[in-house]
């Protein structure tokens, strides 16, 4: 699974890793993706979403519907 969030566009953040030494080695920042279903009630199916937990809280608050809406607003496939 990709760590992207399908919502808001969350991607990996690329840095490095200091040792105690201070020699510098590449690391990865993910961000924390969930995969949710939810009741799609407009279409009368579940949808499997891949979103972050800020996300996840997004959904809530706006609610599938319009969460879908803005998915497949910035081009993405639900």
């Amino acid at each position: 699974m990709s760590a992207h969030c399908q919502l808001t566009g969350a991607k990996p953040g690329f840095g490095n890793k200091i040792s105690h030494s201070h020699r510098r080695t590449s690391r990865r920042f993910d961000p924390n993706i969930q995969r949710r279903r939810y009741w799609l009630a407009s279409e009368g199916r579940y949808v499997r979403l891949t979103l972050s937990t800020r996300a996840i809280k997004t959904v809530d608050s706006i609610g599938v519907e319009a969460a879908v809406a803005r998915i497949r607003a910035r081009g993405g496939k639900v």
